[in-house]
């Protein structure tokens, strides 16, 4: 088969409104209590806690995390005057379809992954500070 492991996947086809930042945290394994590391990279995982800026997400949909392999804590952009949240953008998506059992009933699920941060309409990478 030619498709492996996660697929690439433009920004605005996974949020078509937008979408708002939270804050980002480190992304540690549950077991090991360390840090957790990107395989492919070989950067540590940070997550991104993010609105869907959908007026019609709901539940599950409404509040994701997206995850960024960087060096150090990725930056967000900065605040718009006026807004609770951080509008963002992200570079380089893919999303991983996996089945989420820990249900009442299995479903399909996505996990999504960038390789950068950035403002809304900004042409730089904002993936990490000092990068």
């Amino acid at each position: 088969m030619a498709i492996q492991g996660a697929l690439p996947v433009e920004f605005g086809t996974v949020f078509p409104h937008g979408a708002f930042a939270l804050g980002v945290e480190a992304v540690t394994n549950f077991e090991t209590k360390r840090p957790e590391v990107d395989r492919e990279a070989g950067l540590p995982l940070w997550a991104v806690e993010v609105i869907d800026a959908d007026p019609n997400a709901r539940g599950r949909a409404k509040s994701v995390k997206v995850k960024v392999a960087a060096e150090v804590c990725p930056v967000l952009p900065d605040e718009v005057a006026g807004l609770p949240f951080r509008p963002v953008e992200f570079e380089g998506m893919t999303v991983m379809p996996y089945v989420d059992d820990s249900g009442r009933r299995p479903r399909v699920a996505y996990s999504l992954r960038a390789r950068g941060i950035k403002a809304p309409g900004a042409g730089g990478r904002r993936a990490a500070k000092d990068a």
